[in-house]
């Protein structure tokens, strides 16, 4: 079991938010006349060495940014052979289809993992659909919030996708830790794929039933003060089966 230590990072300034209204303003323009269709994914891995972004659905259209490969992008919408996104630095335009690979959610012991970073959310926060195993987690954990006083923790959608990204990729992977071999630290995951925060936690279990999953947790201190901190108001849970555990578990919170 791990115990990380807080830390703290820059709070994001308004300015940004005003930049990317502006640049989604400016994308809107550009685009619109074209047909754009709805993809079943939202995120996107460059396999490029280097990938130009650019202002249109073309290579007439120039380059706005560039991003590099095995970095995560987040994707709008199609249009022809090429996806809407959006970089770091919150450029928006267009890349080419076949440099992008699209990143599908995948439907006894525990860790956690806590670290402060003082970002303004934009993120969505409408409750994605759980499965019977991950809504069972969720109301667990909040009936133990509500015995202690605390308010009862929110679903994130899109933390909800990251949780159960992270806990698949644990038995792909065959590992048990909060650095992810494929997405590094719960802290950088959650930066990949554009979600911010002003504090965050992890708890990671193997366990063959849910209730045992958070019993482990309740008689951690550690993971027991993730699940009653009050600074955390949003939770997203991926349960995926393991064939060494049985299950395996990721609870992602998130303070807005």
């Amino acid at each position: 079991m791990k115990v990380i230590c807080i830390k703290k990072k820059t709070i994001l300034k308004l300015a940004m938010l005003t930049v990317f209204t502006l640049i989604i303003g400016g994308f809107t323009t550009t685009f619109g006349m074209q047909h754009y269709y709805k993809l079943d994914f939202s995120t996107g891995l460059v396999t490029a060495t280097k990938l130009n972004v650019r202002s249109g659905p073309g290579t007439q259209y120039g380059i706005v940014a560039t991003v590099n490969k095995n970095e995560y992008i987040r994707v709008f919408a199609g249009v022809g052979d090429w996806y809407i996104v959006q970089v770091e630095g919150d450029y928006v335009g267009a890349v080419s289809q076949k440099y992008v690979k699209a990143i599908y959610p995948n439907a006894n012991t525990g860790s956690n993992n806590n670290q402060n970073n003082n970002s303004n959310s934009n993120n969505n926060t409408n409750a994605t659909t759980m499965n019977a195993n991950e809504n069972e987690v969720f109301n667990l954990i909040n009936a133990q919030r509500t015995k202690n006083g605390l308010p009862a923790l929110k679903s994130d959608s899109e933390v909800q996708r990251v949780a159960r990204i992270k806990a698949q990729d644990m038995v792909d992977k065959n590992y048990f830790d909060h650095q992810s071999p494929t997405y590094g630290s719960p802290f950088d995951m959650l930066k990949s794929f554009k979600i911010s925060y002003r504090t965050a936690g992890e708890n990671i279990a193997a366990n063959s039933s849910n209730s045992g999953a958070v019993n482990a947790w309740m008689n951690s201190s550690g993971h027991k003060a993730n699940i009653l901190n009050s600074n955390f108001n949003y939770t997203g849970i991926g349960v995926v089966n393991s064939p060494k555990y049985g299950k395996m578990y990721v609870q992602l919170f998130i303070g807005k």
